[in-house]
């Protein structure tokens, strides 16, 4: 019978030390590590490529949520959680499965059954994790931060730092104070995540932060530049439908 090796992903030790006992009665798993922080264990799930990985959803430097935007190689995942009804939901309609902390050996059992099922069927998981990340997508978080890939290193940027966005083909460029980064996602995603509080779109390229608005210039017919107030002095540009919403934010 076919054996398949296992990450455990959880920054507490008590809830890494039960997963392993409870996998302690499954012949079939061999645990290739265990990692305390999502920085290592994304690393670990590029460079090991483990059938599963047992993903904690709440962790204090890179959650699970956004480990699953940066992985390269995609396993099965098995979540765990304490308390994150949204996440169940999207669990329940796209993952394995996910443990509800504190779960039982039984419980961890019908996880393993359903693990074993899709892998002894060859059913990918690719399809899988992006189901997940669409249903994320589609929630109505407000994001406080956004994590990025660059240069082989991982950024955390803080949503407050972001200076801009501009749409480019299939990804969007974040400029922050000094430094951009490129993210393959949509500027409807941005719109719809960022807090419409500290940020606008002007354009269907770009979307600014409103605290760092400096002025606000005409150019050509019913069109208008935006001068921000950045190391570079960055002027974006704000369509009639951008002029529109500007008015209505910063009522003039």
């Amino acid at each position: 019978m076919k054996k398949f090796s296992a990450l455990i992903i959880e920054d507490e030790k008590p809830a890494r030390d039960l997963v392993e006992q409870y996998l302690s009665d499954f012949d079939r798993v061999e645990i290739k590590g265990q990692y305390d922080n999502g920085f290592n264990g994304l690393k670990a799930i590029n460079d090991l490529k483990p059938d599963v990985v047992f993903l904690d959803v709440q962790m204090p430097k890179l959650t699970g949520f956004e480990m699953l935007e940066l992985l390269e190689f995609k396993p099965e995942i098995i979540f765990t959680t304490a308390y994150d009804q949204y996440a169940i939901k999207a669990f329940e309609q796209n993952a394995v499965d996910y443990l509800l902390k504190p779960f039982s050996k039984e419980r961890f059992g019908e996880a393993m059954n359903r693990l074993f099922d899709r892998l002894d069927k060859g059913q990918g998981s690719g399809d899988q994790l992006e189901q997940i990340k669409k249903t994320l997508a589609d929630s109505e978080e407000i994001l406080q931060r956004i994590v990025v890939k660059k240069s082989g290193r991982i950024h955390v940027i803080a949503a407050e730092n972001i200076t801009y966005l501009e749409a480019q083909d299939d990804y969007v460029m974040i400029y922050t104070r000094g430094e951009r980064f490129l993210k393959q996602q949509t500027m409807k995603y941005y719109e719809r995540h960022l807090d419409e509080g500290l940020f606008i779109r002007v354009h269907r390229s770009y979307i600014v932060n409103i605290q760092l608005i400096d002025r606000l210039e005409p150019y050509e017919k019913n069109n208008y530049i935006l001068s921000l107030k950045d190391s570079s002095g960055s002027n974006v540009p704000v369509s009639r439908a951008g002029m529109q919403r500007l008015r209505e934010k910063l009522d003039f």
